[in-house]
């Protein structure tokens, strides 16, 4: 297992848009790095969401907070396949 401390994203987790990869988490980031923007595109989600819920004609909070969410997800799926004792990413990454 990776000691948190020395481990770094590997940039091999895709962010979607209508099937298609479009962006993916860079490699080389330091994971308590990456978590804090996690932590920080997830609180943004979590208040547009609410604002969503709450507000009339706020369909594009709930758009911003999707895509936060996503991206929030990214980085943490990210954390863990760095982080894992067995990363099974590489066999399905080689599969392609």
């Amino acid at each position: 297992m990776t000691e948190p401390e020395e481990a770094k994203t590997i940039g091999f987790t895709p962010i979607y848009c209508s099937d298609n990869a479009l962006f993916h988490v860079s490699a080389g980031v330091p994971i308590n790095v990456a978590l804090a923007q996690a932590s920080d595109f997830l609180f943004l989600a979590k208040a547009l969401a609410e604002d969503a819920a709450y507000a009339k004609d706020t369909d594009r909070h709930a758009w911003a907070a999707h895509y936060l969410t996503a991206m929030g997800k990214a980085l943490i799926d990210d954390v863990v396949k760095a982080v894992s004792p067995r990363p099974t990413w590489k066999a399905k990454k080689s599969a392609k």
